[in-house]
């Protein structure tokens, strides 16, 4: 009977999130404001509230996405070992340039230095302008590599030191494959800031990411100051100590990238999405196709169709984009109005043919038909009428099962082609 009055009194409930909530109760006349039963197990709990208001994004865990906390947990694994490791390379680093060598003149370590931070800032735009395009479509991937190159450079300025006459040259490659972490881990770590971001929160993630791992480094340096004394003069300790380090740099990393569960379609998620659907009729999860993503890079090429071929390309084909098989590649021309729906009919259509070309031994219905197509231009023709046939229900289901269809990580480039269209 209490709790119903009670009930009966409550005017309004202010609510912080999912964290707490309030209750406003008038009673005898005057307004108390109470704490929500159900939420007691907050009560008190001031130092945990601080921690989460420090750390983490406002709204957490509604503001951000579901592999949120996995991915930073290993995420800060990664970057205490690596602040470790950073440690042994940059007293090596130092060592080598002549700190604590009376012989050593500080013009010669100063070139050196120079020499290191010049290579490397040419590196930072080679890199960027070569593959800063790459690095939104395969992130986990360019994330990953940007982690082992780190410690591949810093394996290098550990053991540049034992070999003073190449020292210089190693502190300097060392230097310029740094300069590339330093721009695959920067645009990768804002690719995967707007994946976490659920309320266009970026720059609060970004910011609390910053402050998260600024106290794993400060937790690093008092560690290291430990460590120093020890591998001071102690070269075997050092590498077994980088060797340990690194192990655990490197399995943080996999499984961090493993965590991230992306709802855009990249080239390597739809071709495993495509495949099973094709193969079984069952349309995968997000979750489901991230866990068999590849995470480590692979090389590929592209060859482009030549214009004496555009008629064959044009055969059976009303659609704003034009396809081809050139040397056992498919190649795909976007028209200039193709839009989102296109890319992704455009990128199922190239991945079926690609899956034929290989000659996958696990082929069956619709692909298993195209194999028996020896024709390049026939097989490209026959590939047009089996995609107007199932893409309407595989990019439906696509939505029904969450994945985004409203924009892709695909990465066309910005060459657009424009045609007369003749409807066949």
């Amino acid at each position: 009977m209490a709790e119903m009055e009670e009930c009966e009194g409550v005017i309004a409930t202010e609510r912080y999130g999912s964290q707490e909530s309030w209750k406003y109760l008038l009673k005898d006349g005057r307004m108390k404001r109470r704490r929500d039963a159900a939420d007691g197990r907050l009560a008190g709990n001031s130092i945990s509230g601080v921690f989460k208001s420090v750390f983490l994004p406002q709204g957490y865990p509604e503001s951000v996405s579901e592999d949120y906390v996995q991915y930073q947990l290993w995420d800060t694994v990664q970057a205490f070992s690596s602040s470790l490791s950073g440690t042994l390379a940059t007293q090596a680093s130092l060592r080598g340039v002549g700190v604590g060598n009376q012989e050593a003149t500080v013009a010669a370590a100063t070139i050196t230095w120079l020499l290191r931070d010049g290579t490397g800032m040419l590196g930072r735009i080679l890199f960027a302008w070569l593959k800063g395009n790459k690095l939104d479509s395969e992130a986990k991937k360019w994330r990953l590599f940007a982690d082992i190159l780190n410690d591949v450079a810093m394996f290098m300025e550990i053991a540049a030191p034992h070999f003073p006459p190449f020292f210089t040259l190693i502190i300097c490659i060392a230097g310029i494959f740094k300069s590339i972490v330093g721009v695959a881990g920067g645009a990768t770590r804002a690719a995967l800031t707007v994946h976490q971001a659920r309320r266009n929160n970026m720059a609060d993630i970004s910011a609390k990411d910053g402050s998260q791992e600024t106290l794993v480094n400060l937790a690093g340096l008092l560690l290291s100051l430990a460590l120093i004394p020890l591998v001071t003069d102690n070269p075997l300790l050092t590498f077994i100590l980088f060797f340990l380090f690194t192990v655990l740099h490197l399995f943080a990393n996999y499984k961090a990238v493993r965590s991230v569960v992306m709802e855009t379609l990249n080239e390597a998620r739809l071709s495993i999405v495509l495949h099973r659907y094709l193969l079984h009729g069952q349309l995968l999860s997000p979750v489901e196709a991230n866990q068999k993503e590849p995470v480590f890079l692979s090389l590929g090429r592209t060859v482009p169709i030549k214009p004496g071929e555009l008629q064959l390309a044009l055969k059976n084909n009303s659609k704003p984009y034009l396809i081809g098989i050139k040397n056992g590649t498919v190649c795909v021309c976007l028209g200039s109005d193709a839009s989102v729906r296109d890319e992704i009919m455009a990128a199922c259509q190239a991945l079926c043919l690609r899956a034929v070309l290989h000659d996958d031994s696990s082929l069956s219905g619709a692909l298993e038909q195209l194999s028996n197509t020896k024709d390049p231009w026939e097989l490209v023709s026959q590939s047009h009428k089996m995609i107007n046939q199932i893409f309407h229900t595989f990019l439906k289901e696509l939505g029904q099962a969450k994945w985004q269809t409203d924009r892709t990580l695909l990465d066309w480039n910005e060459w657009r082609v424009e045609w007369s269209k003749k409807r066949s």
